[in-house]
């Protein structure tokens, strides 16, 4: 998924300055961003207050919206450097076209994951035939420098391991949670998992006190560690858990987003990370002149043009504000 924001700033993301060495419980509100089509997210990553857990760089929830007359998703392609980009569905589809010729509809507890590596453009529509509703989340995981060069591929993994309790399924999408492992390809120890709680469940996830964690609300009503959240809303954790409490007042999704703090600073702008600006303005000038990014075949509408840079040059901000 593009970041479609017309006026993208530059920030130097990762490093361990900023990490929470201890339990936290630090709510994150979103901001909302046209998307196309009649598609509006709401951005939880990079936020005002934190920019990255782990290596999970980005990260918008989008839906449930009905979009039985309308028509729903409609990216155009656009490029990607640096990254690897995770489609996670609840309800509805999306068809991915990339430039290595991938073509795939994602349906919901289907994986999506495409890593950019070097390189990679790709589009995401609604089908014109789809249902009623869309709703999901699109994520972004940093590579580390020693794998961001790598050849562009574009993975999709219809079963995926779960691990359950009285009231809870927890399906990995990325890395490993309890035992069980997603055979997602990833590049740095991490997780991702979906959380589904019956209403009334209370029960407790078992974590790696390594890592730092945000939960993101999907639906429904959960309280985490005695903080109730809204969908659309995530809640960054902190450092040094052993183990998660979750509580249930209604039916519930959440994804659990985690890993071991990214140690590299990182250069965010639009679509593409790197290491410094110069990197940044590189891949831009590629993509505006044709070059390096490939072609996606198969769309039925114009590339997206890059924004401009801005004037100014970068500031180091670290993993905070």
């Amino acid at each position: 998924m593009s970041n479609l924001d017309r006026e993208p700033v530059p920030s130097v993301c990762g490093g361990r300055g900023f990490v929470v060495a201890e339990p936290v419980r630090e709510l994150l509100s979103p901001r909302r961003v046209r998307l196309g089509g009649s598609t509006e997210v709401r951005r939880l990553l990079p936020n005002l207050g934190r920019r990255m857990v782990g290596a999970w760089a980005f990260v918008d929830h989008y839906g449930p919206d009905d979009i039985a007359d309308e028509s729903g998703m409609q990216v155009p392609p656009h490029p990607h450097m640096g990254l690897q980009t995770v489609s996670w569905l609840h309800e509805g589809e999306v068809l991915h076209r990339d430039s290595t010729g991938s073509l795939q509809t994602i349906r919901p507890r289907e994986l999506g994951l495409m890593t950019s590596g070097r390189a990679i453009s790709h589009s995401e529509e609604s089908p014109r035939a789809h249902a009623r509703f869309l709703h999901g989340a699109q994520l972004w995981v940093a590579l580390p420098d020693s794998d961001r060069h790598v050849d562009p591929h574009f993975e999709h993994h219809g079963a995926l391991p779960t691990v359950t309790a009285p009231g809870l399924t927890a399906t990995v999408i990325l890395g490993s949670l309890d035992g069980a492992a997603s055979p997602g390809t990833t590049y740095s120890p991490i997780v991702g998992a979906d959380l589904t709680l019956a209403h009334g469940t209370e029960t407790r996830l078992p974590l790696n006190p390594d890592f730092e964690y945000a939960v993101l609300s999907m639906s429904g009503e959960a309280h985490v560690d005695d903080v109730p959240l809204v969908p659309g809303s995530m809640l960054y954790l902190g450092c040094g858990r052993t183990e998660l409490p979750l509580r249930a007042a209604s039916d519930a999704g959440l994804m659990l987003l985690g890993g071991e703090p990214f140690e590299e600073e990182l250069v965010m702008f639009w679509n593409f990370i790197g290491r410094n600006q110069d990197e940044i303005t590189q891949a831009r000038e590629d993509w505006m002149t044709g070059s390096r990014f490939g072609e996606v075949k198969g769309y039925d509408g114009a590339r997206l043009d890059a924004p401009e840079l801005p004037a100014v040059p970068l500031k180091p901000r670290g993993r905070v504000r």
